[in-house]
């Protein structure tokens, strides 16, 4: 993988030194949030895992190399290119291969960091069963990436355009641990509640950090990761009834375009946002943040358990 990746020295050396690094996601900067807050944002998690005691390596891929650790001018630059490819797990080879540019999902996200031996992931939220997935078979990687994949993801859910319940289901399934930080409800992205109760939560980083510990040593062993999940901030959160009234509408103008597959995501978060004022966007942003300064915990304490 030496041709095609490349793991910057800061990140390097703290994961030779044993020292807590958090990765993060480049789809939210390139597909995820309008310019300029698209930047603003990506400098502020990585701030935010600093803060936290932990090293930030944000991942993407330019001009056909994988980078774990963007710089901030590289962030920039992603930001701010045109025809990013947005590269799941099954994009990367052929990403790679025609020496392209593309910022990475959750599922690929998930890979790269396992491949550095980076554990955990901090993102927004995850993806997962859409609406009319039962029938559209329209289900994200990242469900699948979190099965196999020994990397724990913190977010605030999944996005709330999603069919929460069955997203939930399908976690079960897999076999994948949803945990809750300080909450004993699944999160629904912008909203701090779903009504969906989770059976295992954890209060405090530490708490966090022995759960991965058991998940992937002895005597359990298990090959996939853990989604830690942890409630938007309260203050730029939305009500669930509000929310729900924003995305029945961003989804019929969904409809009415044509829009799906890759397309629909971004689409909806834009949609939603126009919808509501930027209401969304600045949830969407703060609960970003508030995931990554988690995740710098939760990355201490487990490098201190190792």
């Amino acid at each position: 993988m030496r041709d095609v990746s490349e793991i910057r020295e800061e990140a390097r050396a703290a994961l030779a030194a044993g020292k807590p690094v958090v990765a993060l996601e480049s789809t939210v900067i390139a597909h995820g949030l309008p310019r300029p807050q698209n930047i603003e944002a990506a400098h502020a998690m990585e701030a935010a895992v600093r803060e936290s005691g932990a090293v930030p390596a944000t991942i993407g891929i330019l001009d056909g190399k994988i980078i774990v650790g963007l710089t901030r001018q590289e962030i920039v630059r992603l930001a701010e290119a045109e025809n990013v490819v947005k590269v799941s797990r099954a994009d990367l080879a052929a990403v790679l291969a025609g020496k392209r540019t593309g910022a990475t999902t959750v599922a690929s996200t998930m890979l790269i960091a396992a491949m550095a031996g980076i554990r955990t992931f901090a993102t927004g939220g995850i993806g997962g069963v859409h609406r009319g997935g039962e029938s559209s078979m329209d289900v994200s990687a990242d469900l699948t990436e979190l099965a196999r994949t020994q990397v724990a993801v913190i977010c605030a859910g999944a996005k709330a355009i999603l069919d929460l319940p069955r997203t939930l289901e399908v976690l079960e399934t897999l076999g994948v641990p949803v945990v809750g930080f300080g909450t004993k409800e699944f999160p629904a992205f912008y909203c701090r509640e779903s009504g969906l109760a989770l059976l295992h939560t954890v209060a405090t980083p530490q708490e966090a950090a022995k759960i991965m510990s058991m998940q992937w040593g002895a005597p359990t062993v298990q090959t996939g990761g853990i989604l830690f999940v942890n409630p938007a901030p309260a203050e730029s959160s939305l009500p669930e009834a509000e929310t729900e009234r924003l995305i029945e509408k961003a989804a019929a103008e969904a409809t009415k375009q044509g829009i799906r597959g890759k397309e629909a995501t971004p689409f909806l978060l834009r949609e939603v946002a126009r919808l509501s004022d930027g209401k969304t966007l600045r949830a969407n942003i703060d609960l970003l943040i508030s995931n990554a300064r988690l995740a710098g915990k939760i990355s201490l304490a487990y490098s201190a358990l190792k």
